[in-house]
């Protein structure tokens, strides 16, 4: 008897770190579609936390709107309805300003500026999700904004009355702004938008470009370089405390891992995937300087129109971000 006893001891013993495999499960959405960047690294964060933690903790990744759609998919997570989830970060502006200075045109309109601007506003992003129970666990961004149209453009005159794809308070004043009409069109709708004549123009990514076809519904894109905006991924704060110290561990390191091959992904893509576009018959110039004055203004009005609703707090961070870039 005591043998037996000795035996299914040392059986369980070895079925424990099986047994505790998809333990716990989380599912993420995300608006983005499989070939995104963006979706592949959530992809490759979602396998190394499973394999990270002998599969305590398996996350699935929804992608493409599938589970939760994208205007719900912070609430859904705060609520508790799913455990995770990722996010287009300028989208919250309307809460608070500091979540949308990254979408300010010509403000940050590069890697290295994005990056700073990334460390000099990280504490306040931070501490105003987790006080809605929201722990941010990576930050990555996509590569600059270009300028899509279907016909040349030459000045902002040329653009007045046009439809130009929005997604959120900033892009919509960024349109009224250029003199276009704002039309709300979510990336996976862009190509039946185009083609369908609900929209005329957008600024969008490269990489965005490259995975919705541009090619098969617009010609002429304009390497603008007016943004670097960032996604968020974050995670219910009760779900997060949940879990076993160690697998939370593993979690917040993985998740540095993801935010670090992220920036490296997204810069290779705004390398890369402009060669595609031309490669499929796409035009890619640079905008006139004439052009380029009257946008960068536009992004100044910006920016003093955020400043006023951002107050003190938000001038802390814009002058913090400025002395870090000297």
């Amino acid at each position: 008897m005591k043998k037996l006893v000795a035996s299914l001891t040392a059986v369980l013993a070895c079925l424990g770190p099986v047994a505790a495999q998809a333990q716990v499960k989380w599912d993420m959405p995300t608006p983005y579609a499989d070939s995104e960047f963006q979706t592949k690294n959530d992809y490759q964060f979602a396998e190394d936390v499973k394999k990270a933690t002998n599969g305590a903790l398996d996350i699935k990744v929804h992608s493409a709107n599938s589970l939760i759609k994208n205007p719900e998919i912070k609430r859904a997570v705060q609520t508790g309805q799913v455990q995770i989830g990722e996010i287009f970060k300028p989208n919250l502006g309307p809460e608070d300003p500091v979540f949308e200075l990254d979408a300010i045109p010509f403000f940050a309109a590069s890697y290295r500026e994005a990056r700073a601007l990334l460390e000099v506003s990280r504490p306040a992003i931070t501490e105003k999700l987790m006080k809605q129970g929201l722990r941010v666990l990576y930050m990555v961004p996509w590569p600059s904004q270009a300028f899509f149209t279907k016909k040349p453009i030459n000045s902002v005159a040329e653009l007045k009355g046009l439809k130009m794809r929005t997604y959120n308070a900033q892009t919509a004043r960024l349109a009224q702004l250029m003199g276009t009409v704002p039309t709300t069109v979510q990336a996976t709708e862009i190509p039946q938008a185009f083609s369908s004549g609900i929209i005329d123009t957008m600024f969008t990514s490269a990489p965005t470009a490259v995975t919705t076809k541009a090619w098969d519904y617009t010609k002429f894109v304009y390497d603008t370089q007016a943004w670097v905006p960032k996604n968020v991924v974050f995670v219910n704060e009760r779900a997060f405390q949940a879990l076993p110290e160690a697998v939370r561990k593993v979690l917040l390191e993985q998740a540095a891992l993801a935010e670090k091959r992220g920036w490296e992904w997204s810069q290779r893509d705004n390398d890369e995937s402009p060669k595609v576009l031309v490669k499929n018959g796409m035009s890619l110039t640079a905008i006139s300087p004439a052009f380029s004055a009257e946008l960068k203004k536009i992004g100044d009005q910006m920016l003093d129109d955020w400043l006023k609703k951002a107050g003190p707090d938000g001038k802390k961070i814009v002058d913090a971000y400025r002395e870090k870039l000297k």
